[in-house]
């Protein structure tokens, strides 16, 4: 295959110093590109002197800013994306690019439990997985896994959308399948990491779930207007039977909680067909 691997990398150069040689090792002469996201320790360094393609930013910009520089230069036709923490087996890219060539567009390497940072990320993560797996309607069993090969061409259709911090993943995982891409996940275990982690579990498990809900309205409308259209309704069908019983009318109240639910429907209705749209062309593409 016509092989790229994309590694963004911020203060790694102890982890980077051991994975470099491993990876090298598996891939061969593929082009290997680390993208140094502002890195202030000897990342670069690192990477020059075991012949590796570096390209830094001049600050911090995040780890999905630094996907979407090296997706951008990569020549590759396959571009292979790992995290610059050594946490993922540079020995498990020939099983994601076996699946690969059965057809599918993405292959995720989806952790298992015992490869969950903490429990309360273990958690996290279960419940990000199982929302985007209704949004999507597609089963998800790694949404965040930053581990993964895909092609080149498709993977770039969604560069606009991709933010620019940890929550890449996520969007590009529900944009392939909203757009009718083949994906699959192969199970992987990761290794620990040396240093502490860049991810606040926190800040970045909020901003997971509003990619989810931001990604999902985008690329599924009815998925989060129509239950959002029936709270209303249901509520208003409650608050009406309420009222007629003990006052015996029905109340302004209830024809706000009505009118709303006919609002938000018709809205997701429209923001339905405008999806369609946008994606009616993508095989052509």
């Amino acid at each position: 295959m016509n092989l790229s691997v994309v590694i963004p990398a911020k203060n790694e150069a102890q982890n980077l110093q051991q994975f470099l040689p491993r990876l090298k090792a598996v891939i061969g002469e593929a082009e290997c590109i680390v993208v140094n996201d502002g890195s202030t320790d000897d990342t670069q360094q690192v990477c020059e002197k075991n012949g590796v393609t570096v390209i830094s930013h001049p600050y911090s910009k995040g780890n999905g800013a630094a996907i979407k520089t090296g997706a951008k230069i990569a020549s590759g036709e396959i571009i292979v994306f790992l995290d610059g923490d050594g946490q993922h087996k540079p020995e498990d890219i020939p099983r994601l690019l076996k699946e690969l060539e059965n057809g599918y567009d993405m292959v995720v390497g989806a952790r298992d439990k015992k490869s969950q940072a903490d429990s309360y990320r273990a958690i996290a993560n279960g419940i990000y997985n199982k929302l985007a797996s209704l949004i999507t309607g597609h089963k998800i069993p790694d949404l965040t896994s930053g581990f993964r090969a895909v092609k080149a061409a498709k993977f770039r259709e969604f560069l606009y959308l991709l933010p620019n911090g940890f929550s890449y993943p996520t969007t590009c995982t529900m944009a392939f399948f909203r757009a009718g891409y083949s994906v699959s996940y192969i199970p992987i275990q990761t290794e620990k990491r040396l240093g502490e982690s860049h991810i606040s579990l926190l800040k970045d498990g909020i901003r997971f779930l509003v990619i989810i809900f931001k990604v999902g309205s985008l690329y599924s409308p009815l998925k989060i207007f129509l239950p959002t259209s029936a709270g209303f309704f249901f509520t208003g069908c409650a608050y009406y039977m309420y009222t007629y019983t003990t006052q015996g009318r029905f109340t302004n109240m209830s024809a706000v909680l009505f009118m709303t639910a006919i609002l938000v429907f018709l809205i997701g209705l429209v923001s339905e067909q405008i999806t369609a749209l946008m994606y009616k062309d993508t095989d052509g593409k």
